[in-house]
C-alpha cells in the first residue's frame, strides 16, 4: 500500500515528461491542502525523486533520473496496474510464465489501459525485452496461447532499443500510443529508464 504522500508521484509516472508547478500538482492530484501539497513535494525533492527547476517566477517539478527516483516511480507504475480490478490478470500471469527470459517489461495498452474496453474488446500487451533477446521468439513462446484466451490477447513485442528508437522518432508510432496510455504489470524500472533516455533526448509525450 502506498503512503498518501506518495500518490503524488501517480501524476509523474502518468506522464514522466512533464513538468507541473504546484497549482497543477494540487488541481491534478485533488488535493485540498495546499501546505500539505508543498511539504509533500519539498520531501520528494529531498529524496531526490523529483526535481525542482525554476522558470521566471515559477517552479516546475519533474522526475528526477536518479536510480532512487527510478524504484520508487517503477514502484508506484506497478501499484497502479495492481489495484486496477478490471484487468484479466490471470491471463496475464500466463503469458508472463511462458517468457523465458528473466528480463523483461510487460504493460497493458489500447483500450484496457484507456479503460475504454468492451465485451468484445481484444487486450493489447506490450513486451519489452533486452538487446540479447529476439522478440520474434519471444512472440512465438506465447502467440498461440495469447490467441485463444478471453479476452484474446494480441502481444507486441520489441527490444529496449527498438522501443526508445520509436519514441525519439519523429512519427507517430505503437510506442509513442503505449507510452502515453499504459499499465505496467512488471518491469516498470526497466520502462522508465528507456523513458527518461528518450526524454533527455527530446520526447515529450
Amino acid at each position: 500500500m502506498l503512503t498518501k504522500e506518495y500518490t503524488l508521484l501517480e501524476l509523474f509516472v502518468k506522464e514522466p515528461w512533464k513538468k507541473l508547478t504546484f497549482k497543477q500538482v494540487k488541481t491534478l492530484s485533488k488535493q485540498k491542502s495546499d501546505n500539505y501539497v508543498h511539504t509533500r513535494l519539498k520531501k520528494l525533492v529531498k529524496e531526490e525523486i523529483l526535481k525542482e527547476e525554476r522558470v521566471g517566477n515559477n517552479i516546475l517539478y519533474k522526475v528526477n533520473n536518479n536510480v532512487n527516483s527510478l524504484n520508487m516511480l517503477g514502484f508506484v507504475a506497478e501499484f497502479i496496474a495492481l489495484k486496477d480490478k478490471h484487468i484479466p490478470r490471470k491471463n496475464i500471469e500466463k503469458i508472463a510464465n511462458k517468457i523465458k527470459t528473466p528480463y523483461f517489461t510487460l504493460i497493458i495498452t489500447g483500450s484496457y489501459a484507456k479503460k475504454q474496453h468492451k465485451q468484445t474488446s481484444d487486450l493489447d500487451i506490450v513486451i519489452i525485452c533486452d538487446y540479447k533477446q529476439n522478440p520474434d521468439q519471444i512472440l512465438s513462446q506465447i502467440k498461440t496461447e495469447a490467441e485463444m484466451m478471453i479476452p484474446e490477447i494480441h502481444p507486441h513485442v520489441f527490444t529496449q532499443a527498438q522501443f526508445y528508437e520509436m519514441l525519439t522518432n519523429k512519427e507517430e508510432n505503437y510506442g509513442k500510443e503505449t507510452a502515453r496510455h499504459n499499465l505496467i504489470i512488471t518491469g516498470a524500472k526497466q520502462y522508465l529508464s528507456i523513458m527518461m533516455e528518450a526524454i533527455n533526448h527530446g520526447f515529450d509525450g
